[in-house]
């Protein structure tokens, strides 16, 4: 089991670091363009193998893709990461050309890679690489749901007082902070509804608060997280090298599936070693219906601005 990361910022190493510890990938390939960058991270990380326990071999690379050739999974973190105030969509621009120019290289290399898109604005950079790298549509994921159901978790086990492993909970829709939808009607401790336990007032909290939980961070470190967004790629890799079919929310292409098509919007699926196994459709209460195709329209509008 080959991976590659593009993008050896904090994101990028994080996500090395995370697969190289679980210990089921043989090399993780580190890209990025910054001369001797990723070589240094994977020097760095290497150096942590026998402290922490790992023989996955880390190899870094200044853009040179013929290294990452027969990669099975491959993920994209490269792009300028979100600064305070800015808004994943406000990325557009800049991250688009990153994109698809990097689609590109990896496809070249290896023709049966799985992508897992991570650059902001995800949902359209996922959309992105449906359009432009001739790929199965099961082998392009979007991380965002993942990510987005773990920040739901620690809210909901925050307002709980209640250990995280106690929690359940899923974010699906768009991974913006105001297209997400926290599900807060399947949300469970142990099994019973967190409606039994918490508030109104605490309910609105915990979808607000997960909702601006990427901006809340960015604000706070001056740039976007890495810890989280790094471990919830980890977790979706490692479905995929030990086909594990787990059901992972994550941004896929849709065709049909919640009313709506020609889209990438985040939703559950099985995740094994073909990608995505299998969209699967939950039953939404009206209100995360309307939800869900507010957050379809205002993710197909940022999507029009994308140059193919």
């Amino acid at each position: 089991m080959k991976v590659t990361v593009v993008g050896a910022g904090a994101v990028g190493a994080s996500c090395a670091e995370y697969i190289a510890m679980k210990n089921f990938a043989s090399e993780v390939v580190l890209v990025d363009i910054k001369e001797g960058f990723a070589e240094g991270k994977a020097m760095d990380l290497m150096q942590t193998a026998s402290l922490n326990g790992f023989d996955t071999k880390i190899t870094g690379t200044t853009a040179d893709y013929s290294k990452t050739a027969d990669s099975h999974v491959a993920v994209i973190t490269s792009g300028i990461p979100r600064k305070p105030g800015m808004t994943r969509e406000e990325l557009i621009g800049i991250n688009a050309g990153i994109v698809k120019d990097v689609t590109a290289n990896l496809v070249k290399n290896s023709p049966n890679v799985i992508i897992i898109v991570v650059s902001n604005p995800m949902d359209t950079m996922a959309y992105l690489v449906h359009k432009t790298s001739g790929l199965p549509k099961e082998r392009i994921i979007g991380m965002g749901g993942a990510l987005d159901s773990a920040r739901f978790k620690y809210r909901l086990a925050e307002a709980l007082a209640a250990p995280i492993s106690d929690v359940d909970g899923m974010v699906i829709a768009a991974h913006s902070d105001t297209g997400m939808l926290p599900l807060y009607s399947k949300a469970t401790r142990n099994g019973v509804p967190v409606s039994e336990f918490l508030n109104d007032e605490q309910k609105a909290s915990v979808i607000e608060e997960t909702k601006v939980g990427g901006a809340t961070l960015t604000k706070l470190l001056g740039t976007s997280a890495w810890y989280a967004p790094g471990a919830a790629v980890s977790v979706m890799v490692q479905a995929i090298a030990c086909d594990q079919k787990k059901m992972i929310p994550c941004s896929l292409m849709l065709d049909g599936e919640y009313g709506e098509s020609d889209i990438c919007l985040g939703v559950p699926a099985i995740i094994g070693k073909n990608g995505v196994e299998k969209i699967v459709n939950i039953t939404l209460t009206e209100e995360e219906k309307a939800k869900f195709a507010e957050a379809a329209k205002a993710v197909r509008d940022v999507n029009g601005d994308l140059k193919f």
